[in-house]
């Protein structure tokens, strides 16, 4: 009897986490993208509603991505554990993902569909030839909505006893 309760517990841990990684995530790219929008061509070459349209746009994908890289992270490395276990290989695979989608992504609407464009103040990070902001923003953001999605202090979650 007490196991079905604690199985009960724990797939609610991993409810409220996931819940809570897609309502931090949402958050933290709408920041960073009305944040980094500036740093595009839209920003003086679009409308007010273009710009809205764009940020609404981006950050509804940039949630598909998210939750998309949740999902094949614990499918490929999670475990009926979690968050308890491996809470951290679980989130190096979601920014694997998310960096890696971040290349390609910048690179197909950039240099193969010229979607959209960088204005002269965008950092580019050489050899990659992608936005400095879209890079990061795929490593703070889900690294951030991640922590505080499993209300985990940073020295517990790397296995140190935080007191």
């Amino acid at each position: 009897m007490m196991d079905a309760v604690l199985g009960v517990a724990a797939r609610a841990d991993w409810l409220t986490a996931v819940r809570r990684y897609i309502l931090y995530s949402a958050i933290g790219h709408l920041v960073w993208e009305v944040s980094h929008t500036p740093l595009y061509t839209i920003w003086v070459e679009g409308t007010w509603g273009e710009i809205a349209f764009a940020i609404v746009h981006c950050t509804g994908g940039d949630l598909l991505i998210a939750m998309s890289g949740l999902l094949l992270s614990l499918f490929l490395v999670g475990s009926s554990g979690w968050p308890g276990e491996r809470a951290g290989r679980v989130l190096i695979v979601v920014l694997g993902f998310g960096v890696a989608y971040t290349i390609f992504s910048e690179w197909l609407n950039i240099v193969i569909r010229a979607a959209w464009a960088y204005r002269d103040l965008m950092p580019v990070v050489p050899l990659l030839d992608t936005g400095l902001t879209p890079l990061l923003q795929w490593i703070v953001v889900p690294t951030l909505a991640y922590f505080a999605a499993l209300k985990m202090p940073v020295r517990s979650f790397f296995g140190r006893d935080p007191n």
